[in-house]
Parts: structure tokens; C-alpha cells; sequence
């Protein structure tokens, strides 16, 4: 389990073909690995995965074809978000979140917010049409490995778009200011509205 509260920006160093999948080395800030083993799970742009590999400031995973084919910002050299677990007596400061990708969206818009003196950004996404019975006002999202909290959802025939207000202390300390329009991202939803709706659904059968 993790929160969505990103505590280094790593990056990819190498992506070496391995099977079907990959095989991913990344170099992390100094110290950060210390307390990591192997075999211990860390969030990737919000995909968990398993160290196999430690050597210093980097550590090694393998990520399947499957994996691959259900996330994005993971089969190239680049920066990403990292989180690693959630011990249980840890602040839970974001939200439940289980590193699993839900799906993939796309940044229909992103920019600083005019009339914010603070310098917030809207970011607004563009989230898979299944995915929107899980999106609610003030209800959480995790972008990239990153939770936030939703200040808007309009449902589309094809999609629903979430808008989401990043504060200047997001940008700096994770990835998620690189983003531009066009750009694709992984996305989770609420652990806790993924069963509620499923409940509701067998409830009705």
C-alpha cells in the first residue's frame, strides 16, 4: 500500500529488453535506498513493482509486457515519481492507494491559474469513460504515482474530464511539472469507491 505522497523523483536509467518485458534500472537521490531491501515494493509513476536489484543510490526491477501494455512513463529513460511503501505506523498523508494503474489519460489541459497570486496550476485530464463512476468532487485521483484531490468532473460521450488544482510544492517535488497538453499519464482511482461501486453492482444482480 502506499499514500500518493511522492518522497523522490528518481530516474530511468537504462531499459534493457528481457523476455516480453523489460528490465529498468533507476538512480534515486543519495541515502533514499537505505532503508529499502530486496524483494520491497516501490511506486514508479504509480505502478508498484519490486526491487530486485540494489547497487548504491540505484536499484534494478522487472516489468512485465503486461504491466507495459496497462502503463505509461515506464519503458524509457526519464525522470519518475517514487513512493516507497506504507509501513503501518506511517502519517497517511494522501489517500489509500494501491499502486495498481487503473487506466491511462491524457492532459487535455495545463496551465498557471491567472487570478492565483499563489501560483497554482490547473491541470485538467482527460480520464477513460470507465473510469468515471470512481471520480467525484473531492474525491481523490492518483496521477503519475501522485494523489490529488478533484475539484471538477464533466462526463463526455467518450470520456470524463477531471480538473485538479496542483499547488506550486506538487510541481517542484514531483515530475508532474513536466507535464504538457497531449501528454499521457497513469491513473488510479479511490480504493474505497472501486469496492463500494462493486458492492452496489452485485447488490442490483
Amino acid at each position: 500500500m502506499f499514500t500518493g505522497i511522492i518522497t523522490a523523483v528518481g530516474h530511468i536509467k537504462n531499459a534493457q529488453a528481457k523476455g516480453d518485458g523489460l528490465h529498468l534500472t533507476i538512480e534515486t537521490p543519495a541515502h533514499y535506498l537505505e532503508d529499502v531491501v530486496l524483494g520491497d515494493s516501490i511506486a514508479i509513476q504509480g505502478a508498484c513493482m519490486t526491487a530486485t536489484q540494489l547497487d548504491g543510490n540505484t536499484f534494478s526491477f522487472d516489468i512485465s509486457r503486461e504491466s507495459l501494455n496497462k502503463t505509461v512513463g515506464l519503458d524509457q529513460v526519464g525522470p519518475v515519481n517514487l513512493e516507497k511503501a506504507l509501513r503501518l505506523n506511517d502519517r497517511l498523508g494522501g489517500h489509500l492507494v494501491s499502486g495498481h494503474v487503473d487506466g491511462v489519460g491524457k492532459v487535455a489541459h495545463f496551465s498557471e491559474v491567472a487570478q492565483d497570486t499563489y501560483g497554482s496550476w490547473l491541470l485538467q485530464i482527460e480520464a477513460p469513460k470507465e473510469l468515471a463512476p470512481f471520480l467525484a468532487y473531492k474525491g481523490s485521483i492518483v496521477v503519475n504515482g501522485v494523489s490529488l484531490t478533484v475539484n471538477k468532473t464533466t462526463d463526455t460521450h467518450t470520456s470524463c474530464l477531471v480538473d485538479i488544482n496542483i499547488i506550486p510544492h506538487t510541481l517542484e517535488n514531483t515530475t508532474l511539472g513536466h507535464l504538457k497538453q497531449g501528454d499521457v499519464v497513469n491513473l488510479e482511482v479511490d480504493l474505497i469507491a472501486r469496492y463500494v461501486a462493486r458492492m452496489l453492482e452485485t447488490q442490483v444482480k
